[in-house]
């Protein structure tokens, strides 16, 4: 059997593991993995629309509002109003968010070193080094989208700290009834 067409799988269950793990670490930050996620792109990205936030972390736009709504009475995100655009708002993380930013980098630096374990350093280096470059393969595929801003992103991060490895993409939607795909097609079935 070829080993290449189990690729895409591979890291879809690398990704859903690593979700796990880091999860499993983060009990006490009292948050979803959804939410860490928005933090972290948040954190890199200030300024950032709503709309561009939910496809960065690929978290439903209904999702993401009840999230930010959260945060922003938690006094972690402020919501300014865009100045190129009136229907807009740009979004940005406030000082009291950074703590709970710091201690989220912690648990991922954690979860990251127990998913690498067994890997000396250069093969963590050359792990890296393909994983990006098969990520600028995929983001010249989709110029138009976002996936570019994180790969600018990565580019100026380094490799131990916010990497895209470091919040997997894995259950990037909370589970339950926080999305709204599965009841859309439910009712579209119940009204035929």
């Amino acid at each position: 059997m070829d080993r290449l067409r189990n690729f895409g799988f591979l890291i879809k269950d690398i990704s859903r593991l690593h979700g796990k793990n880091f999860e499993r670490h983060a009990l006490g930050l009292n948050m979803t993995l959804a939410q860490c996620k928005v933090l972290a792109h948040l954190e890199r990205n200030e300024g950032i629309s709503q709309v561009k936030l939910a496809e960065l972390s690929d978290t439903d736009p209904m999702t993401l509002v009840r999230i930010l709504d959260r945060m922003e009475g938690d006094g972690w995100v402020e919501r300014r109003a865009h100045p190129g655009d009136r229907r807009a708002r740009q979004l940005f993380l406030k000082k009291a968010a950074m703590p709970v930013v710091q201690e989220m980098w912690r648990i991922a630096d954690r979860a990251r070193t127990e998913s690498l374990a067994g890997l000396s350093a250069a093969d963590r280096e050359q792990l890296l080094e393909l994983l990006t470059r098969i990520h600028a393969n995929l983001n010249s595929m989709f110029p138009a989208t976002a996936a570019g801003e994180c790969a600018s992103e990565d580019s100026k991060a380094p490799s131990t700290a916010k990497s895209a490895a470091a919040i997997p993409a894995s259950a990037a939607k909370p589970r339950g009834r926080n999305t709204t795909e599965p009841a859309r097609a439910t009712r579209k079935q119940t009204k035929s």
